[in-house]
């Protein structure tokens, strides 16, 4: 049995669950829906939730964890929200908030405006882009897509970048040059 499917989920006492054909999860920050397998079973038991499956096809046992994950990170959501930070680095890179939209200056002939979807909050410091909501798969991949704009590059490290990554730098024509 999957180690992460047969974990129970504890439930705050501020979400509300619906099962039905979909799970529908409510709390302070929304609410998120969630179309379910039919080969997955969600049973509400107390403050505790238990996602089973149906049979142990290989299929079915891949998304018996996936499954209470993808309920966890909707739960934690709608408690907490999401939020994920990028740094730039470079001479004159820089973001400014217009509206809902952000003004990216990368270094490029023009400004690229880059418009969030509904739910997803954008916002800035200094050299720091701020990418908020409360579905984990949408922030992710709006930051994921800021990133693209620019990604860093390996010589100097300039670009857009996760707050916690880490580029490997090369050496460059000097170094090299140099070593021999």
């Amino acid at each position: 049995m999957s180690r992460i499917g047969r974990k129970a989920i504890q439930l705050p006492t501020a979400v509300t669950l619906i099962v039905t054909d979909k799970i529908r999860v409510t709390g302070p920050k929304g609410e998120l829906s969630l179309q379910t397998h039919p080969n997955i079973s969600v049973q509400p038991d107390g403050d505790m939730l238990v996602v089973t499956r149906k049979n142990d096809a290989h299929a079915t046992r891949a998304l018996h964890g996936l499954y209470r994950a993808l309920i966890q990170n909707m739960i934690d959501g709608v408690v907490n929200g999401y939020e994920i930070r990028l740094e730039m680095k470079g001479v004159g890179y820089r973001a400014t908030k217009q509206g809902n939209d952000l003004v990216l200056n990368l270094g490029f002939s023009h400004p690229i405006t880059v418009t969030a979807p509904a739910g997803i909050e954008l916002a800035t410091e200094k050299t720091s882009i701020f990418v908020r909501g409360i579905d984990k798969q949408q922030v992710g991949e709006m930051a994921a897509g800021i990133r693209r704009l620019r990604p860093p590059e390996p010589y100097k490290g300039k670009g857009i970048r996760y707050t916690d990554e880490v580029i490997r730098m090369k050496a460059g024509k000097a170094a090299k040059a140099a070593g021999k």
